[in-house]
């Protein structure tokens, strides 16, 4: 049984996390977050000792390590701009770190955390649960076997949110990296694994509801849209009074995988535990890629892009 640590442990995916570390036969030893009612935790594992400060849990860490009990895993679900901090806590407290999405906001913080990796021998984790879900492997199969074949490629994701989110830290860029970051990375990570690397990156559209851009990988071309706004779902989607709507189409055929998500953090999980744990240079292709949609200048309509923008300008 391994014994974990969490950061951030109010936040909406922690609860995820924790039915991972239950599932996988392990044990949430203590918890923090600055939010106060942790009820969840009660369901999982009512035993966690919870700090409100995580100078506090840092602490009580250092206690049972120094009592012979040390933390084997941290696990981090906090807002994106505070990864970098609570992995380095995590390593410089003797144990690995398992962290969300993304990983980090700016490239140049992978190259400090290995560099950490390093100097402590303890290991960063990420979640890419899209890689375990069996449509998307099975189609990675289906494009290795295919040979030098280019495929065509539409991206849509509309998930609608209210006014709130421009007032949280997920509305300020420099914190979240913006839509493209915050909703849009396990995307582009999907594509990449599947498809190649980037060859060309450009960028049509972009701000802070919306993003839409052309990507030229090893073997496809993909026109991307990501959306927070409601305006922007298609009318199959508001027919049926839904808020979200995700397409990925290939070669004008749409890839069916809106189901089998439920289990996903615990088989990378297990995975993590078993050692074959997806790092911090599986994560950096996405990271890159976001990082660039970020600071690029968009182009506006021009060129191969995605059919939604017609909506837009």
């Amino acid at each position: 049984m391994k014994r974990f640590a969490l950061i951030g442990s109010a936040g909406y995916i922690a609860d995820r996390h924790m039915k991972a570390i239950k599932e996988t036969g392990n044990e949430l030893v203590c918890a923090t977050d600055r939010f106060d009612v942790m009820g969840r935790m009660d369901s999982y594992f009512p035993d966690a000792e919870f700090f409100l400060e995580i100078e506090n849990m840092d602490k009580y860490m250092d206690d049972i390590r120094r009592e012979g009990d040390p933390i084997d895993y941290v696990t981090v679900c906090t807002p994106n701009y505070m990864h970098p901090s609570h992995i380095r806590f995590a390593l410089r407290n003797g144990a690995h770190a398992i962290c969300e999405k993304p990983l980090v906001v700016y490239p140049e913080d992978m190259h400090i955390i290995k560099d950490i990796e390093a100097e402590t021998g303890k290991n960063v984790y990420t979640i890419l649960q899209l890689r375990y879900h069996p449509t998307i492997l099975a189609l990675k199969k289906q494009i290795e076997e295919g040979g030098d074949k280019i495929y065509d490629i539409d991206l849509s994701y509309i998930t609608t949110r209210g006014k709130w989110y421009l007032k949280s830290w997920k509305g300020d860029a420099k914190k979240s990296g913006g839509v493209a970051t915050n909703i849009g990375i396990h995307f582009f990570d999907m594509i990449t694994w599947i498809f190649g690397n980037v060859k060309e990156n450009i960028v049509h559209h972009y701000g802070s509801h919306k993003a839409a851009g052309f990507l030229h990988l090893e073997k496809a071309r993909v026109r991307w849209f990501l959306s927070l706004d409601y305006s922007d779902l298609p009318p199959q989607a508001t027919e049926k009074g839904m808020r979200t709507y995700r397409s990925i189409t290939m070669n004008g055929k749409e890839i069916e995988f809106s189901g089998g998500f439920t289990d996903l953090h615990t088989v990378t999980y297990q995975n993590i535990l078993n050692g074959n744990g997806f790092g911090i240079d599986d994560a950096r292709e996405s990271i890159e890629l976001t990082d660039f949609v970020r600071n690029a200048n968009p182009v506006g309509r021009k060129g191969d892009y995605h059919p939604f923008l017609k909506k837009i300008f």
